[in-house]
């Protein structure tokens, strides 16, 4: 049995959506709960916690395994093993990066332009540093709380900060002169529990579930019957993840196909196999896609 946590904040929405649609359902009493379950026989217990302490909590064996960013994986120095990534964020499936930005007035296009002792505002302070080291240069780094976008430029002379679009910190007046990380979203484990082969086992299960929910998000399943004349037409128009399901029919002169496709393309896909001579077209929703 394992004890999993999973972030509270930005991602929580998202990362409950996607337990659900991996038949992993998260059950609590309120939106302020923080003690979870989910009906699964490998999984014991669920908190939900801020992802900035999920890296440690994980490392010290408080939790089997986790969900957090490689950017706090990084930030805390966390030596835990990474189970894989789940390709989601707060608003895409894109990765956030963490960077550092300036006042849009600003002169400066990169890092090596900041003069040393610049003031810098950031909630990941072991990064930074880690980064201006590099180069270095020696920054005065103060830890921010939030609303760092507004401590230009009274308060600080840049920021580090993450973005998924960079529209808010245009938004704010300001402009990215470099990144220091791309972090994407991971299921993470204890390396103790890891080194027990059941748990080991059970943590790549859950893995199996999210990233197969995680791929057939934005597919559908399209199934037609088409005749023996107009098959290879057919095959030439539709797309598919390897290679489309083709089998006979008992009449011998027409065949039924299967393919997965994206739902951005289904709109004009249908018509396209319908005029070409498809017949008895479905499109079923896909849970999973398991490779």
């Amino acid at each position: 049995m394992l004890k999993l946590v999973v972030p509270k904040g930005s991602l929580e929405k998202s990362t409950f959506e996607l337990f659900s649609a991996a038949d992993l359902a998260i059950s609590r009493s309120s939106d302020v709960d923080y003690v979870c379950s989910i009906k699964d026989p490998r999984i014991s217990e669920v908190r939900v916690l801020r992802p900035q302490e999920i890296p440690q909590y994980v490392r010290e064996g408080l939790f089997d395994f986790g969900i957090t960013g490689r950017d706090w994986i990084e930030e805390t120095k966390s030596d835990v093993l990474s189970l894989g990534e789940l390709s989601y964020s707060k608003k895409t499936s894109n990765p956030i990066r963490v960077v550092l930005a300036v006042n849009s007035t600003s002169d400066f296009s990169s890092a090596k332009d900041l003069p040393e002792n610049s003031r810098i505002s950031t909630e990941y302070p072991n990064l930074t540093k880690d980064f201006f080291d590099k180069l270095g240069k020696q920054m005065i780094i103060r830890l921010s709380y939030g609303a760092t976008e507004a401590k230009i430029p009274n308060i600080a002379d840049a920021i580090v900060e993450i973005t998924e679009t960079g529209n808010a910190i245009k938004a704010a007046g300001l402009k990215i002169i470099d990144e220091l990380l791309i972090s994407r979203t991971e299921l993470i484990a204890n390396r103790e529990s890891a080194s027990h082969q059941d748990k080991l086992h059970a943590m790549e299960q859950i893995y199996t579930l999210l990233v197969g929910s995680l791929e057939a998000k934005d597919k559908v399943l399209v199934k037609l019957n088409v005749e023996s004349s107009k098959l290879k037409q057919i095959l030439e128009k539709i797309p598919s993840l390897r290679s489309p399901t083709v089998s006979q029919l008992s009449t011998g002169d027409a065949y039924a196909v299967e393919t997965v496709a994206l739902k951005t393309q289904i709109n004009t896909l249908i018509p396209e196999l319908k005029d070409i001579g498809a017949t008895d077209i479905l499109e079923l929703p896909i849970s999973k896609i398991i490779h």
